[in-house]
């Protein structure tokens, strides 16, 4: 379901967050260098430490990049 998947995707996200050294309340982001859904691994050193906004904007970049998306 919607919610189960809701879990999963945010219990990855906490631990590339802890695996990379963020703490609780720290506003930064794990971002991965290749996404997940491009083939990128789960791996420390696909992971980098982002700003919340900086992030926003390479996903924004990244979707309008995809093949189909005007």
């Amino acid at each position: 379901t919607k919610s189960t998947k809701r879990v999963k995707d945010r219990a990855a996200r906490n631990k590339a967050r802890k695996e990379v050294g963020l703490k609780v309340g720290d506003p930064r982001q794990a971002d991965h260098k290749k996404p997940l859904d491009s083939g990128g691994s789960k791996a420390k050193s696909n992971v980098q430490i982002m700003s919340a906004k900086a992030n926003a904007a390479k996903e924004v970049k990244r979707k309008r990049s995809k093949p189909g998306n005007n």
